[in-house]
């Protein structure tokens, strides 16, 4: 930064981030697709316009490789016209799954089902590594099942226009769907009763209260989330981390056959909000004007080629990444990342081994790095 991005109308003793700061943000501009602007935005902005061009630049991959998933993925998100003819369409095999659920059995297996494809999870499942042993990692099991983005939305007065909005726009997405837009409160009554057992904001940091190692069969409890498990592939798992205990045993209350039909008419919505962003102009729009303009005050939807490439991102990512890393990333630049990391690491090391105040089980976890005396070698021009 020059000089000259400094404001001299604020002094650095007296506000120095404004100092620093004060006429990028009086000049700086929000992009209208975007909630914020920033250094980090716009290098992501750049590293978007390097996937499309690798991305539109493959055409003619040879069928069976990577290179062609990536291709013909994209290509038939950005068929547009045949999107729009299709409308609806594309919901019908799930919405007819849905139907098909006659028990709480059938309820959990579609929902473990619906954990391998994104179409709406009461429980939310991760792999991580485990706080209690670092050297293994571990199945996390936590939360979900809602619309709005936290409990409080379904219960403090400050979110009452937001309800009454994200209602509106869950009925007109059923509609769009051919189904019946009275189930909107019904579903909204099935996610407050949800909500009503989610831990708040400020106990979801408590990271003890969340670590809560338990074997499958113990955390079933009186719901039988082992079938889940097996539905979503994870029959052989056999324990996990359940991050909050009361709200997977208070879902006992909800998961009853007498609440079947609010359970169908929640997991209809679910599917198809997930799946509103792949479908036709007018789920795209109605899903924005909620997730997008009503709640995060973005008022224009992105280009549908950035749709894209994000699409593409998400879902074959280690795919378009190795393209990436071909084009853009030298065997020399990864050397001296190497280096830079492995210096790192070491400075770490020597400074965590160092300190007075920590046991001798603490310092296991900082063995000596394979690449002592990298410091002396980092280039000086990295």
């Amino acid at each position: 930064m020059s000089s000259f991005d400094l404001d001299p109308a604020v002094r650095p003793q007296d506000d120095l981030f404004r100092h620093v700061n004060q006429r990028w943000l009086d000049s700086a501009e929000i992009p209208a697709d975007k909630h914020a602007a920033g250094a980090f935005y716009d290098l992501r902005d750049a590293s978007e316009e390097a996937v499309r061009d690798i991305v539109t630049g493959l055409s003619g991959a040879e069928p069976g490789t990577e290179a062609a998933l990536v291709e013909n993925l994209y290509r038939s998100f950005m068929e547009e016209d045949r999107v729009e003819e299709l409308g609806a369409t594309p919901l019908a095999p799930l919405l007819a799954e849905i139907d098909r659920i006659t028990s709480v059995a059938d309820l959990l297996g579609y929902l473990g089902g619906s954990l391998t494809r994104g179409t709406g999870a009461l429980l939310g499942l991760g792999v991580d590594s485990d706080p209690g042993d670092p050297t293994r990692y571990v199945l996390f099991a936590g939360q979900g099942g809602l619309g709005l983005p936290d409990e409080e939305y379904y219960r403090l007065d400050e979110h009452a226009a937001i309800r009454e909005e994200y209602r509106a726009h869950v009925a007109r997405s059923l509609a769009l769907a051919g189904l019946d837009a009275g189930d909107a409160d019904r579903i909204f009554a099935l996610e407050t009763a949800i909500a009503g057992h989610h831990w708040d904001k400020v106990r979801s940091r408590d990271l003890r209260a969340m670590y809560n190692p338990t074997g499958v069969a113990a955390f079933s409890g009186a719901v039988d989330w082992s079938v889940l498990l097996a539905a979503a592939g994870l029959a052989e798992v056999t324990e996990l981390v359940d991050m909050q205990p009361s709200f997977a045993t208070g879902m006992a209350e909800l998961l009853v056959p007498e609440r079947l039909d609010d359970w169908r008419a929640w997991a209809r919505w679910h599917a198809i909000t997930a799946l509103s962003p792949y479908l036709s102009s007018a789920f795209v729009n109605e899903r924005f004007a909620f997730y997008g303009t009503t709640l995060q005050g973005i008022p224009t939807l992105r280009a549908r080629w950035k749709r894209g490439i994000a699409l593409v991102e998400d879902t074959v990512g280690e795919a378009v990444g190795k393209l990436y890393v071909e084009r853009h990333f030298s065997p020399r630049a990864k050397e001296r990342m190497d280096v830079l990391v492995a210096n790192l690491i070491e400075a770490y090391r020597r400074s965590i081994v160092a300190l007075d105040w920590m046991t001798e089980p603490c310092l296991l976890y900082t063995s000596p790095s394979p690449r002592d005396g990298l410091l002396s070698r980092m280039p000086s021009s990295a």
